[in-house]
């Protein structure tokens, strides 16, 4: 599709410090159409609290004058602040007031973006929601699109911040949405028991660092062969404690490797009284590739929870695309990958695999070229086409 207005509303706005998949979309959409993504707005408690951080102080210059809510950044994409300042509610217990105040802060942020939708000429438009289960919950029935979509890219109704209300406000969005789009599996299943028209469109990933080579980073070099790797932030909410603990126990003569920073369970863990469990710590992420270049096996040792169940991994696509033979843990998510990727199910299974790709005496360059290919099928391209074709379906059906 082509020459459509869009609006784009989420979680993440365009100054987020960390990758964002929404803006990665956005960018992809304005290649061909208009695209006007709005910014989340100033709440009060981020700016009683944080006041000096780089997102607070840029609402606060857009709220003083000092710059433009609007600003074009391409031939067909502005990125828009809405000069306001809504109310933090999230903590509300009565479901019926949160809900009431939500709205009231909804009708806000959509007066804002009409208000830029008119000057831009967008005469009707389609609107995206990336994740926004609170503030983005009214914005249809206030905006009025010609199209709604719902994006889901992560449970976040399991983290701390969005279980109070967040299950109810996502449930709503997602039934009311004219179609709804996830990045996973499991995510797309999820949707669908409120939504028919919910559609799987993977995951884009910039994989251009991540180039097969033969060179190693210099930590590497004196750390025994063979090296089983991981390179990730290091949460206990995320990866399984247990089974690295399994894997350094049952194979001493495998050298485990561990690139990332660490969270306080981690530091604190006896994973640190391995003698061949070796932490790297946090990298800078340019020199990433080159850690997975010097690792025989690559591994996602995750956890299997709300928080992991459904993610798109996509460190698993950046192995890939360096060829390495990769052993993860055994999700709804990563059905996808299993025919370039080993699964296991259990501990014993996860070495087991480990073991069967170091037994491997000479490198199968059939399956390392189909791992590349593989991985460098995931682009931004190809999953905003995927978008599209949902769309399309279900305008037709």
């Amino acid at each position: 599709m082509k020459d459509k207005n869009i609006v784009i509303f989420g979680l993440q706005p365009w100054d987020i410090s960390i990758g964002s998949n929404c803006k990665n979309i956005a960018l992809e959409l304005a290649k061909y159409n208009n695209v006007l993504y709005v910014n989340r707005p100033l709440d009060r408690i981020n700016w009683l609290r944080a006041p000096q951080t780089k997102i607070v102080k840029n609402r606060l210059a857009v709220l003083q004058g000092k710059e433009a809510p609007i600003k074009q950044l391409a031939a067909r994409l502005w990125v828009l602040t809405p000069a306001i300042v809504v109310e933090s509610i999230q903590w509300l217990k009565p479901y019926g007031l949160f809900a009431q105040l939500n709205k009231w802060n909804n009708r806000k942020i959509a007066q804002s973006i009409l208000e830029y939708t008119e000057k831009l000429g967008f005469d009707e438009f389609i609107l995206f929601n990336d994740s926004a289960m609170f503030q983005g919950m009214y914005l249809k029935e206030f905006l009025q699109p010609s199209l709604s979509i719902y994006y889901i890219r992560d449970y976040l109704i399991a983290q701390p911040y969005f279980k109070k209300h967040g299950a109810k406000a996502e449930k709503a969005l997602v039934k009311q949405a004219d179609v709804v789009v996830a990045n996973s599996t499991y995510l797309t299943n999820y949707a669908k028991r409120y939504n028919q028209n919910s559609f799987y469109i993977g995951q884009g990933c910039d994989l251009s660092l991540f180039q097969p080579s033969t060179d190693y980073h210099p930590l590497l070099k004196d750390i025994p062969r063979p090296i089983v790797g991981y390179v990730g932030m290091l949460s206990a909410q995320r990866l399984d404690l247990e089974l690295l603990a399994y894997m350094a126990t049952q194979r001493p003569d495998w050298s485990i490797v561990l690139v990332g920073g660490e969270d306080e369970t981690f530091r604190n863990s006896a994973l640190h009284d391995y003698s061949n469990i070796h932490f790297l710590g946090l990298q800078p992420p340019a020199t990433l590739a080159s850690f997975v270049n010097g690792f025989d096996v690559c591994i996602n040792p995750q956890v299997v929870n709300q928080l992991s169940i459904g993610n798109y991994p996509r460190k698993i696509d950046e192995y890939l695309a360096m060829g390495k033979p990769v052993v993860a843990t055994a999700t709804d998510a990563m059905t996808v990958f299993e025919a370039y990727v080993s699964l296991a199910s259990n501990h014993r299974q996860f070495v087991r695999h480990i073991a069967h790709h170091l037994e491997q005496p000479i490198a199968n360059s059939a399956a390392i070229e189909q791992r590349i290919t593989f991985a460098r099928s995931h682009t931004w391209e190809q999953s905003v086409s995927d978008l599209w074709t949902a769309v399309a379906f279900q305008q037709t059906a």
